[in-house]
């Protein structure tokens, strides 16, 4: 199958609404259930890995998967995103060795115990292999604000859920792709943006280690909230 013809996209700050024709083809309503059905029961397998296999991953299907991340809607469509690969051994490394730096010191009394009690049967702890183990990572970074070749600083609207409704879509395409992924989020994450020498309008919002599961893997045994529980119809 083709990719998609790509467009270098520029800012479009202040231009008037040029609206073009969107006509997609009507699926048939059998077509729509089973797909729909298929789509659910394969994300109810989707669960959050922590114990990696070192084995490389086609680093195409991780590029598509973020394709994909990038078509989620944003506010006033400024797409206030940036998603940074990295292999690198040694750069994952010095993410780790800070990341765990920090768990340590929330682990050790900054959480509060409210906190700790609510990860407690998660299994979780201040030790991160995930970010060495797994063969690539995904740091995802929100723009708080972008600039215009004058210099001048212009806003984004709604960064926090632009963001976070593009890491969703990020995990369904990388879930739907056979790879497995962990959202991490090591708190305060300042040193991402040093690590990774990014500018100063970007801030780190999510680390997210991407492969496939060890042999030995274990995740925790969870249930999710039925549908009854999460949907309410009117």
């Amino acid at each position: 199958m083709p990719t998609p013809t790509e467009q270098h996209w520029t800012p479009v700050h202040g231009e008037p609404y040029r609206p073009v024709p969107y006509r997609p083809a009507r699926m048939a309503t059998a077509e729509t259930l089973a797909r729909a059905a298929e789509l659910r029961a394969r994300m109810d397998e989707r669960r959050t890995v922590r114990s990696f296999s070192p084995d490389p991953v086609p680093e195409q299907a991780v590029r598509d998967a973020v394709a994909c991340a990038a078509t989620a809607p944003s506010g006033a469509h400024q797409q206030p995103w940036t998603f940074v690969l990295v292999k690198d051994a040694e750069v994952r490394r010095r993410i780790r060795a800070a990341a765990e730096e920090e768990e340590r010191l929330s682990y050790d009394g900054r959480l509060g115990e409210e906190w700790l009690a609510a990860l407690r049967p998660i299994g979780t702890d201040a030790v991160k292999t995930h970010l060495t183990d797994a063969p690539v990572l995904l740091v995802v970074f929100q723009q708080r604000y972008w600039l215009a070749d004058d210099g001048t600083k212009h806003k984004h609207y709604y960064v926090d859920e632009s963001v976070g409704i593009a890491v969703g879509m990020l995990l369904s395409a990388l879930h739907q792709s056979g790879l497995a992924a962990l959202v991490h989020t090591p708190s305060p994450m300042r040193f991402l943006s040093q690590v990774l020498d990014r500018p100063a309008n970007e801030k780190a919002f999510a680390v997210i280690p991407v492969g496939y599961p060890a042999d030995d893997c274990e995740v925790p045994d969870l249930v999710r909230k039925s549908l009854g529980q999460v949907l309410v119809e009117i």
